[in-house]
């Protein structure tokens, strides 16, 4: 699958994704991609997050790759067993702990029971070695119980603009492939 195939769209968590963001510089790059907007950026609430992608994928009007990062990525998973069918596969980038989410107090206690069931549609699970929201062998578990393959993103943070992760080339290219995988 090519981007310019799929709806992309970009899922960011905590906060929202700021303009030197990763997730921002990517969504004003790739044509097709569009940001799930949540009402509450500061007090994520599971529901409304989990509704705000299930309506964007609804309305879609191609085959959807998801990218998620941080919280977004527990949203994507909270959602994920109504997505088969219309999403071909998701980019997840340093989920967090439930262990990191239940000490959040300003999130939503529901996104700490993070679904550990696997995702109807292929996923990569983009991982750092020193992320201070997840010990790495606890995204490699989340990433084996989703069905997701672990991508290696060796010690780079949070994966955020607090650490370096602005424009994130690499990031980009671990992209590329996986779209090269999906079908459209």
């Amino acid at each position: 699958m090519r981007a310019n195939e799929a709806a992309i769209l970009i899922v960011p968590g905590l906060g929202n994704s700021g303009p030197d963001h990763w997730q921002s510089r990517w969504q004003a790059k790739l044509s097709t991609a569009r940001r799930v907007d949540q009402d509450d950026w500061e007090r994520p609430r599971l529901e409304p997050w989990r509704g705000r992608i299930l309506a964007a994928v609804a309305a879609a009007e191609k085959p959807v790759v998801l990218v998620a990062h941080s919280l977004g990525a527990i949203a994507v998973a909270h959602a994920a067993p109504e997505l088969q069918g219309k999403v071909r596969g998701a980019f997840l980038v340093a989920p967090p702990s439930a262990r990191a989410i239940a000490d959040l107090q300003q999130v939503d206690a529901g996104f700490a029971a993070v679904p550990l069931a696997p995702f109807p549609f292929p996923a990569v699970v983009v991982a750092s070695r020193d992320d201070g929201y997840a010990h790495y062998d606890e995204v490699e578990e989340l990433a084996r119980a989703w069905g997701a393959e672990i991508s290696d993103a060796g010690p780079a943070g949070h994966i955020n603009t607090e650490s370096g992760h602005g424009p994130w080339p690499e990031g980009l290219l671990r992209f590329a492939e996986f779209l090269k995988t999906l079908q459209a």
